[in-house]
């Protein structure tokens, strides 16, 4: 059984955050959450009535496997308070909204793993909104398409995640495409050994995979993306804005990595985030390469105890069949 926080763990830390007045009078673990904890902490004695706090501790992470992956590699799982920092500065200089920390701890001091303590956005999510109040959510996606713009063009002539290159370092691979490509391959292969649909098909998806490959041009330039920026990744404050959330994955690489998760997630709402130049031959390639991904992972979550088993088996189902719509 999972140790996860209760309200014993994060009451001292709270109070610690908003002063001795502060009286935390409930916690709730917000769904979703496979790499982190999100808690949402109600209280009262203080301005605020509610934080969220933010727990990197290995209990929360409900991902089984993949934990062996190169840490420079670009996919390698992106969890913890330095990338979550690192993201947040990045994003901040570029104007980009997330939710203001109101304290990051790394000390493991107060509680046995990194924490991070931020306002509440508890507006709603833009995927919400879509349904419940469109006119709102509209302007909210101009704004969100205006950031996107803004990161993307936010070019570095090295590609990998922003904490990686903010210490120097220097991503795994040789090339986007091929990092694209050697995954892919992985994620086939791990898809293939969990459904037999699949696995009928893998001889022609492997092969389908090489030549939209073999197709890219080399580049040199990366803009800089979210990774999973999809309109659940998407709060909408008070006032209306957009604001990034689970933004530890954010790196440089090609931009059509995001467009191909965009057009997934947005749906009918992509044309507003769709932009001219895009390589379409890198997004014949991320199309598939996305589409397997959204299999194995869901697939590979749900050999582990992930709690929302129901809504992980209909993410792989989907795009399974639309992984194999994608075969000529």
């Amino acid at each position: 059984m999972r140790k996860l926080a209760g309200i014993e763990d994060l009451s001292g830390l709270v109070r610690d955050v908003l002063g001795p007045a502060c009286r935390v009078v409930g916690i709730d673990r917000l769904r979703g959450g496979s790499k982190k904890g999100v808690y949402r902490v109600r209280v009262d004695g203080t301005p605020m009535a509610s934080v969220i706090v933010y727990s990197w501790a290995e209990e929360e992470n409900f991902w089984p496997g993949r934990n062996d992956m190169d840490a420079d590699d670009p996919f390698a799982p992106a969890s913890g308070l330095a990338p979550f920092l690192a993201a947040r500065r990045s994003l901040e200089s570029l104007g980009a909204r997330t939710p203001r920390v109101l304290l990051a701890d790394g000390s493991r001091c107060r509680y046995p793993a990194d924490l991070a303590v931020v306002e509440d956005i508890s507006a709603g999510t833009l995927e919400a909104l879509f349904t419940s109040d469109p006119a709102r959510a509209a302007a909210a996606l101009d704004e969100l398409a205006a950031t996107v713009d803004a990161m993307h063009r936010h070019l570095a002539p090295r590609y990998g995640r922003v904490d990686l290159l903010e210490r120097g370092g220097t991503a795994k691979g040789v090339s986007c495409e091929r990092s694209v490509l050697d995954r892919a391959l992985r994620d086939l292969e791990e898809a293939s050994g969990r459904d037999r649909r699949i696995a009928a098909a893998d001889g022609r998806l492997r092969d389908r995979l090489h030549g939209l490959s073999a197709l890219v041009a080399p580049r040199a330039a990366y803009g800089l993306i979210h990774g999973e920026l999809g309109p659940d990744h998407v709060l909408v404050d008070a006032d209306g804005h957009a604001v990034l959330i689970d933004i530890e994955g954010l790196m440089h690489f090609d931009i059509e990595w995001e467009h191909a998760f965009l057009q997934i997630r947005f749906g009918e709402f992509y044309p507003v985030l769709a932009r001219p130049g895009l390589d379409p031959r890198r997004l014949d390639l991320y199309r598939l390469a996305m589409r397997l991904s959204l299999v194995a992972g869901p697939l590979r979550l749900l050999d582990g105890d992930f709690p929302d088993r129901a809504l992980m088996h209909g993410i792989a189902e989907h795009n399974l069949k639309e992984a194999l719509a994608l075969l000529p």
